[in-house]
Parts: structure tokens; sequence; C-alpha cells
């Protein structure tokens, strides 16, 4: 019922890490899945506790430039009734890495280090509000030409940092609707 009454409320993209220009890069990755395609719906494991196994997607990525320092992979769902996009999951990988496996993206994962999001730390899948209507969730990838510093443990924080940092992004979009 609540989903329903709330239909019309979406974030939007405009405040999205794809959208807003601190996130933005000159160059562009290419971002693909094995267990979903670009703009369709993610299949129920990936979704969050309660709803799926919450097991985070494979990913795979084009070579980011030449320079790239790390990089920095954040999921946000962009159809959350809130004034902003909800962050789901914000983290920090090395620049070698051309792939995370499927269920990889959790706390304790070798070479993963998790920025603190209003969700916590680690994979948070979808869990759109039941009846509220499909939610767009955007796994956006970042090539970074500096480390995120260790100082910088939350997404608030990064989002501070960001600015003039990112030399590349790509994205791929999944979709969920309960």
């Amino acid at each position: 019922m609540i989903g329903r009454s709330l239909r019309g409320a979406r974030a939007g993209t405009r405040y999205s890490t794809w959208s807003v220009p601190a996130f933005a890069g000159a160059k562009t990755l290419v971002v693909t899945s094995t267990n979903f395609e670009d703009g369709c719906p993610l299949p129920r494991p990936h979704a969050g506790k309660g709803v799926g196994d919450d097991v985070s997607p494979s990913l795979h990525w084009t070579a980011p430039p030449t320079g790239t320092a790390q990089l920095l992979l954040v999921i946000e769902d962009v159809d959350v009734p809130l004034p902003r996009p909800l962050t789901h999951t914000a983290a920090v990988l090395p620049p070698h890495r051309d792939s995370l496996d499927i269920g990889e993206l959790r706390p304790g994962a070798p070479q993963v280090r998790f920025l603190r999001t209003v969700l916590g730390q680690g994979y948070h899948g979808p869990t759109p509000l039941r009846g509220h209507g499909p939610h767009h969730y955007e796994f956006v990838l970042h090539a970074l030409d500096a480390p995120v510093p260790e100082g910088v443990r939350t997404f608030r924080a990064l989002r501070a940092w960001i600015p003039g940092h990112v030399l590349a992004r790509g994205r791929i979009v999944g979709t969920y609707e309960l």
C-alpha cells in the first residue's frame, strides 16, 4: 500500500554519481555482467536480504586509462522515494582489477575496501518498496587518478574528496521490482 501511494515519488538521476559533475571522467569504461544485461532485471539472488540472497552480481569492465591509481564502484537506487538516490554500496578496488566475481562484494573480501553508506558496508542488494514500481540500480565504476585516502571512510566524505580525481567512468543499470 505504501509503495503504491509513493509511486510518483522518486529521487531521479539528478544527484546520482552518474550525473554529478564531480564524478564525471573524460574517458569511458564499458561495464558488463554475466548475470544481467544493461537495463534489464537483476535476478532474485542479487536482491537484498528478505527478498533474495543478497549476493552481488559479477561485473566486468574494460581496461582503465593509464594513470589510474584506484577504482571506485558505486551502486545506487535512483528510484527510491527520497530527495536523493540511495547509495547501496561504495567499494574501492585496486587499479589492476578487471572484474568482480559473483558474491565478491562482501566484507572481508581481499582487495575490496568498503566505504560506509547509510546502509552500512558491503553489498546491499535491491529491496524496493512493494508496489512502488521498477527501481533502477546504477552500478557505476570510476577510474581514479589518486588512491582514496584511508581517512575517507564514508561515502559522504568521498563526495567531498573526489572532485578532479575521476579519469574515466562506466555503468551498467539493473532493475528490480516487488
